[in-house]
């Protein structure tokens, strides 16, 4: 997790078609998110903004994905 004023960035690994959806830790150096939704148009990307979004307690809408929208690895920004 690195921070910007106003807001954060952190690096995440997702676990899409998982039976439940949380985060569930770390793995090497990475927030652990699984989800069960697939990735299919954007399904586990919007997923993982919204239990990334409960999980800092913030707006989905302010939780962006800056990086690897395509990927397992993604980097994500959170404005407060």
């Amino acid at each position: 997790v690195s921070a910007v004023p106003g807001s954060r960035t952190i690096n995440v690994r997702v676990v899409t078609r998982a039976r439940k959806d949380e985060v569930a830790g770390e793995r090497n150096g990475r927030l652990l998110v699984r989800t069960t939704a697939p990735p299919v148009e954007g399904q586990a990307n919007d997923a993982v903004r919204r239990i990334v979004a409960e999980h800092f307690d913030v707006p989905t809408r302010s939780v962006e994905c800056i990086s690897g929208s395509h990927s397992r690895d993604k980097v994500l920004r959170i404005s407060e």
